[in-house]
């Protein structure tokens, strides 16, 4: 039986996540998905993936479609290849220990972006992200960082169009795998259509931003989101 109030509140979170998303390209599973595992375990991951699938669409259909086809097709394909090694690694490891091991990964990362060291939106660095988010999505629901760092000198409405293109993708995926595995609950499909409107909010709210965020802004705000998601992964991973 759905805890309606408990959906409710747990919308605010998705409400928050959607302005995150939808001003710098993602970060909505970052933000809602600690909360939802620790008060809800049992909407995940399925509510999230209906989530995740509905506001890529939004952004999408409202925004213009600029998309680094290549990038976004060989970061497919590396999640595509890796997603089965993520599903043997989850058998071996703990969600604890690949929680650090990419929490670890997405700071090291940040950090070389600071240096002078650059990192280039090439088909190789973009099939590495798309794997790691594989990897990352079967662990814990959260990808988006990675490909997100790569392709943190593109314009911002590329970078946007792109991740969500890509997530749209891949939430598709992964919705139909659970299907297919016969876990994906009603309960979850139905938590996931009422939080639909909490998306749409959080979109009209980011609007203002959206306008405010030039090349530069955006790959500091991808940055310093990125650090706060390894930062909350490892809290999770220590806490939860």
């Amino acid at each position: 039986m759905i805890d309606w109030p408990l959906v409710l509140g747990l919308g605010v979170a998705l409400l928050t996540g959607a302005f995150v998303q939808s001003s710098i390209g993602f970060g909505m599973s970052v933000v809602a998905a600690p909360f939802v595992v620790v008060l809800a375990p049992d909407l995940m991951p399925g509510a999230l993936l209906v989530t995740s699938f509905s506001l890529p669409i939004v952004q999408l259909s409202m925004a213009p479609v600029d998309i680094a086809w290549r990038s976004l097709s060989w970061a497919l394909l590396g999640r595509l290849l890796l997603t089965p090694v993520g599903v043997a690694v989850v058998a071996v490891l703990s969600v604890r220990s690949i929680s650090v091991i990419v929490a670890v990964l997405i700071l090291l990362t940040v950090a070389t972006s600071l240096t002078t060291i650059r990192i280039r939106n090439t088909p190789v660095t973009a099939g590495v992200a798309g794997g790691l988010a594989g990897v990352w999505g079967t662990a814990t629901s959260i990808g988006g960082p990675f490909l997100a760092l790569v392709l943190q000198h593109e314009k911002p409405d590329r970078l946007r169009a792109t991740l969500a293109a890509f997530f749209l993708i891949g939430s598709t995926l992964s919705a139909a795998g659970l299907v297919l595995l016969g876990e994906f609950t009603d309960e979850q499909l139905v938590t996931g259509l009422v939080w639909i409107p909490f998306l749409l909010l959080g979109y009209a709210a980011a609007s203002p931003l959206r306008a405010r965020l030039d090349t530069e802004r955006l790959r500091r705000a991808v940055l310093a989101f990125c650090v706060l998601a390894g930062v909350s992964i490892l809290v999770r991973a220590f806490v939860f």
